[in-house]
This record gives C-alpha cells, sequence and structure tokens, in this order.
C-alpha cells in the first residue's frame, strides 16, 4: 500500500504541447463517416457530435468523472461546454498554424507516437487502442501532426513569460506563511499481509515472522534489502522507502510509532488495517520555514505558470474575436 494511499481523508490548458497529445492523443479519431449532426462550426469548420460526445467522455475521465455519475442537469451542461470550448479551441490554433505556415517534421511525429506508445504495456496493446479509436497508420500519424503543428501555434501566441526578482521578492514576502514546513519524517517500512481468514492464528503467526525479521535487522542485516524480499507494499523494490511525510498522512498507529522513534530506530512489529509493519525512521525534519532560496525558486515557478496560463487565455480570446464561430447545440 503506497504511503500516501493510507491518509484516512485525504486554467483550461497547461503546456500544449506536451498535453495535447499525450493526454488526448487517441480522442476522437476519424469521424467523417459517422457523423451524426454538428454541435460547431469554426470558420466555417465543422464540429461534430460525434466527435464532442468522443471528447466529452475523456474530459470527464480527466478530472475523475463519468457522465453516468453527473445528476445535476446544468452541471452537466456547464462541463459539456468546457468540452466543446476545448475543441473550438483546437480547431482554433489548428488554423492559426496553417496562417502561420507551421510545418511539423516527420521526426517530430515519431516522437510523439513513440511517446505516446510508452504509455501501453505492449505494441499489441497501443495498436488495439489505435483501432478502436478508428485510426490506421497514416491516420494516426496526421492527427498527431496536426495536434503538434497547434500546440507550437499556442506557443507563437504566447511567447516568452519573464518575471522580474522584484516579482518574486513581493509575492514571497506577501505569503510566508505559506512557506512554513510541518514537523516530518523520513522512514521506511516492512509490510506483511495478513492472510485471510484473519484469525487469531494467523494474525500472531504474522507477527512473529515481523518480530523475526527485527532480530535479523538488530544482528546486522540490511533493512531496505530485507524490504525488497519480504515487504508486501509497492515500496519494496524501494527498499521499503515511503520518504518524507508529516502528521496526517498515514494511518494513526503507523504514525504514532514513526513519530516516536529516533534516526535509526526499527520498531517493534506495528499492527494496522494492512497487516504489521516494521517502521524505520532515517531522519526527523524539524518543522520551521522552507529555505528562502527554495521558497524563491517555488514562487517564481508559480508566477512563470500563472504568467503562462493567463498568455494563453488572452491568446485564445484573440482568436475567438477574429474568427466566426456558431455554437449549434443548446448549451
Amino acid at each position: 500500500m503506497n504511503a500516501r494511499r493510507w491518509s484516512p481523508a485525504r486554467g483550461q490548458w497547461g503546456r500544449w504541447g506536451a498535453r495535447l497529445f499525450l493526454a488526448a492523443a487517441l480522442l476522437g479519431g476519424p469521424v467523417a463517416a459517422q457523423e451524426v449532426g454538428v454541435a460547431a462550426r469554426v470558420n466555417g469548420v465543422e464540429i461534430s457530435r460525434f466527435r464532442l460526445e468522443r471528447h466529452f467522455e475523456d474530459y470527464l475521465k480527466v478530472q475523475g468523472r463519468s457522465v453516468g455519475a453527473i445528476r445535476n442537469p446544468s452541471v452537466f451542461k456547464r462541463l459539456k461546454r468546457e468540452a466543446l470550448d476545448q475543441l473550438i479551441d483546437k480547431e482554433l490554433l489548428s488554423q492559426e498554424a496553417k496562417r502561420r505556415g507551421i510545418v511539423v517534421d516527420e521526426a517530430a511525429v515519431r516522437e510523439a507516437r513513440e511517446a505516446v506508445a510508452k504509455g501501453f504495456r505492449t505494441p499489441e496493446a497501443f495498436a488495439r487502442r489505435l483501432a478502436e479509436a478508428g485510426f490506421d497508420d497514416p491516420g494516426y500519424d496526421a492527427y498527431l501532426r496536426r495536434e503538434i503543428a497547434a500546440g507550437r501555434a499556442l506557443d507563437a501566441l504566447v511567447g516568452e513569460i519573464a518575471v522580474s526578482e522584484a516579482e518574486v521578492r513581493a509575492f514571497y514576502e506577501r505569503n510566508r506563511a505559506r512557506f512554513e514546513r510541518p514537523e516530518e519524517v523520513s522512514a521506511r517500512h516492512i509490510l506483511l499481509r495478513i492472510p485471510p481468514p484473519a484469525d487469531a492464528a494467523a494474525v500472531a503467526g504474522v507477527q512473529a515472522r515481523a518480530r523475526a525479521l527485527r532480530e535479523e535487522i538488530r544482528a546486522g542485516a540490511d533493512f531496505a534489502e530485507l524490504a525488497r524480499r519480504h515487504s508486501a507494499d509497492a515500496s519494496a523494490a524501494q527498499g521499503g522507502e515511503l520518504g518524507r511525510f508529516p502528521r496526517g498522512r498515514m494511518v494513526p498507529g503507523f504514525e504514532a510509532v514513526a513519530f516516536a522513534l529516533e534516526p535509526g530506530e526499527v520498531s517493534e512489529p506495528v499492527r494496522t488495517e494492512f497487516g504489521w509493519h516494521l517502521v524505520k525512521v532515517e531522519a526527523r525534519h524539524p518543522a520551521g520555514a522552507m529555505p528562502e532560496a527554495e521558497a524563491l525558486a517555488l514562487v517564481r515557478q508559480h508566477l512563470l505558470a500563472a504568467g503562462r496560463q493567463e498568455e494563453i487565455r488572452s491568446g485564445l480570446e484573440r482568436l475567438r474575436r477574429n474568427a466566426k464561430v456558431d455554437i449549434l447545440l443548446a448549451l
């Protein structure tokens, strides 16, 4: 169980070029033969209802939603309009790329295709997904070429974003409290699950195994190596490493032990809902202010991202003002 999954509670476009074909490379597919109506026209170019429906499904998936889970009609219409607006923006950028004479070479298309393919377990799985989306190889390459060109058109509209040292410093001074770090620990663990049925004998048997591993560690065995060999957690491959975490991230019993240990100490077996754990604290990190240089770097990154989002919004608005966009659905 990944550490973050133990927690008890717990602008429209980013970098276009990356998200466009990685997050949406298999959306939509060819639609001409399957059109059952038109959702919008952008300078006379039609966006079919079929294409919108396909994109809407994937738009919801990115947000962790599904069509069937939306009960409120006004929410449904708002989300569908957002999905349609994305398609309109993509079409505007595609037309802008043509106007600017942007040409995408074969190497860029090949690189994009390989990047998407890496998200599938096998080449066969990738080929199946292409076929399900209605693509043949030439058609998919043409789709990628169009998307990459649109991304480059967006970059040309936005240009370079600059943030001055004075702006960075001013933001930091106004928001110093946001750069306070809570107390944290860095830890590793070994998880031994309790096989069903989890009767008293099974619980005691796994606890005995955990105690035996602790004795091996006390005798000089490497904790990380034992975690790789015995832990049932996803962190086993990293030697049980959980990284740094504050209070409130882990389940209560695990957290109480982790924050009570000193660096280098290994706990007695700890029982949680996931099984028996051995916990080793690597370091303790007291609460305090984030180092100023680190905080200023984060502020700069934030301001650059916010500036880019604002430029993207403004650039797309300019394209819309100079375009004829007809929405043909009641959204």
